[in-house]
């Protein structure tokens, strides 16, 4: 069972414990950068175009997730536990959705990306914490997020980080030092390398999660998904998690 439909099964428990009436509605839309992130500088993915943040609201409560494919939907629970999540439109969609009701009943917080000064923060605050917790190791970053890549290479030098990417714009380019390494045909040797895994929680959408998981696992690695997106499953199924200012 992969990760996310494990997640399912939890959401389902949860939902029965809780007795929600699975005809009540959710509704999604995509966010534009300013709504995503505020006034926050910087060379955030979202401001490119190639992903795209979606918002879901479940009786007043949030949850967001960053995916390829910007869309809009509305529908009860009942429908959105029905949702095939072999298809990414749908994972997108199931993955806030999710954040947005376990928000509404208090077991989950950072379900919404952090804004304004914020999303520069981050990258020194994660970096910050992997020391604290890990002391100084080798530490992969599974996507490119370049503030945070920005910080760990400040913190630790590029010596000790390495990032890889799925983005063919950005495989092979140089950033802060760092050679982006393909995200498929690298990750093996990105694992191999590493100490420590920092991977996006997006992966959990674009369908890449398992594959990470199961490599790290096998080389007895710790894996930290950092990000809004992974919120819920993370909550659900213990998973490490940072995210300082998500709200």
């Amino acid at each position: 069972m992969s990760i996310l439909e494990k997640a399912k099964s939890e959401f389902i428990h949860v939902c029965d414990d809780q007795g929600l009436d699975l005809s009540r509605t959710i509704t999604i839309h995509p966010l534009l950068p300013r709504d995503a992130i505020g006034d926050a500088e910087g060379n955030f993915v979202i401001k490119k175009g190639k992903e795209y943040v979606i918002e879901a609201t479940f009786d007043k409560a949030r949850g967001q997730a960053f995916t390829g494919i910007a869309c809009e939907w509305n529908g009860t629970l009942e429908e959105l536990l029905s949702l095939e999540l072999s298809d990414i439109r749908n994972r997108g969609i199931f993955v806030a959705s999710m954040n947005a009701v376990l928000r509404s009943l208090g077991l989950v917080t950072g379900t919404n990306h952090c804004r304004d000064e914020d999303p520069t923060n981050c990258g020194p605050e994660i970096a910050g914490q992997l020391e604290a917790r890990f002391g100084s190791k080798r530490f992969s970053l599974v996507g490119l997020q370049p503030a945070i890549l920005k910080a760990l290479v400040n913190h630790f030098t590029k010596d000790f980080v390495r990032v890889v990417d799925l983005n063919p714009d950005n495989i092979g380019s140089s950033k802060y030092g760092i050679e982006v390494w393909d995200g498929q045909s690298d990750l093996p040797r990105l694992v191999d390398w590493a100490e420590v895994g920092l991977v996006t929680g997006s992966s959990i959408v674009n369908g890449t999660i398992d594959d990470i998981i199961r490599r790290f696992q096998d080389d007895n690695k710790p894996v930290v998904f950092f990000g809004n997106t992974i919120s819920g499953t993370a909550a659900l199924l213990d998973l490490d998690r940072l995210c300082p200012f998500g709200c």
